[in-house]
């Protein structure tokens, strides 16, 4: 009798532990295959190819000499959209950035406000890529992602899971180049002033994420893009002293992938100062999303935070000599 109802007790005690880890295998199963069976179903729909170049609108992706423009939203900076479907992480980034679909019908790599750096990066990526696009360089479409409690539910990883719900709300999108490769700088050619403009804009933003081991360069459709400005501008992450770091000569230039072809940086010094003008930076700025600025972690408010970014990027211009005969020296220790 007592050992029948002994077996029992033990019975029902395993069950008690055993359920939650069965019933919680179980979903991790079927939310892995859910979204496996969207992502077949998404590439086969798609053709296995599905980028924003096909037809009319390859325009949007095209470079002008003026304060960035997005062509296909009737002259507005940039559009908003919602996180539709969320497809797969990409593990390269540190950040975990994700592959998502939005409510436009187009794939974008979306950078998320809960990693590591929160909005500061998105701020940092936001400035970094419309200066280098106003500066002539080719560079994945911007879009503002809104992103809901339900996004990415059926994501399997733990850390990723946290990583969403940590996301909600406004998100920043860069256009998915699909098909690009990596731009390797012994193998792909780049001429001498293209090198010194690029080493003159990263001096410039203070972004010390060009690197020969991290190129954040890519080759699509045989020309050079350029992506992945979250490391740029710095200072912001102490927010003091930034009149000191608007007039450094930055010295992580030496470890600039292009730094040994950049042959003609007092030339680019002249072109990029055309192209960057107080005016492009006051359109730039003035973009930024306010709910990113709010959520910052600094106690300035909106207003003095458009300020810091317009005054730190305005001193770094009027005083480019500073950083352009740096590089020149590192360049000269280098070669």
């Amino acid at each position: 009798m007592f050992t029948l109802i002994g077996t029992i007790l033990i019975v029902y005690v395993l069950w008690l532990v055993v359920k939650p880890l069965a019933v919680a295998y179980m979903r991790r199963k079927f939310a892995q295959k859910v979204n496996d069976a969207f992502r077949r179903q998404y590439e086969q729909a798609m053709g296995g190819m599905y980028n924003r170049t096909t037809g009319p609108s390859d325009a949007p992706h095209r470079n002008t000499n003026t304060a960035p423009r997005n062509r296909r939203n009737g002259g507005k900076i940039f559009t908003r959209d919602d996180g539709d479907l969320y497809m797969q992480p990409l593990r390269e980034g540190g950040s975990l950035p994700g592959l998502v679909e939005a409510s436009d019908g187009f794939r974008y790599v979306a950078k998320y406000r809960g990693a590591g750096h929160g909005t500061k990066a998105l701020i940092a990526e936001f400035i970094g890529s419309e200066i280098a696009r106003a500066a002539g360089f080719n560079v994945p479409e911007l879009v503002l992602l809104d992103l809901d409690a339900a996004f990415g539910i059926t994501e399997a990883d733990e850390e990723i899971q946290d990583l969403l719900r940590g996301s909600e709300g406004l998100n920043l999108g860069l256009h998915f180049l699909s098909g690009a490769l990596t731009w390797d700088v012994m193998a792909n050619r780049t001429d001498p002033l293209t090198a010194s403009r690029l080493v003159w804009l990263d001096a410039f933003l203070t972004n010390i994420d060009r690197t020969p081991r991290n190129t954040n360069m890519l080759l699509w459709n045989r020309e050079l893009w350029l992506i992945d400005h979250g490391a740029s501008l710095y200072f912001h992450h102490a927010w003091s002293d930034w009149h000191k770091a608007a007039l450094s000569p930055f010295p992580y230039v030496k470890d600039h992938a292009m730094l040994a072809g950049a042959s003609k940086l007092p030339e680019a010094d002249a072109m990029m100062r055309s192209l960057i003008t107080p005016g492009v930076i006051d359109a730039v700025v003035d973009a930024i999303p306010a709910d990113w600025l709010e959520a910052s972690g600094t106690d300035a408010t909106v207003r003095e935070q458009r300020e810091v970014y317009r005054s730190f990027l305005n001193t770094r211009l009027s005083n480019s000599q500073i950083f352009v005969s740096h590089a020149i020296e590192s360049r000269q220790k280098l070669v």
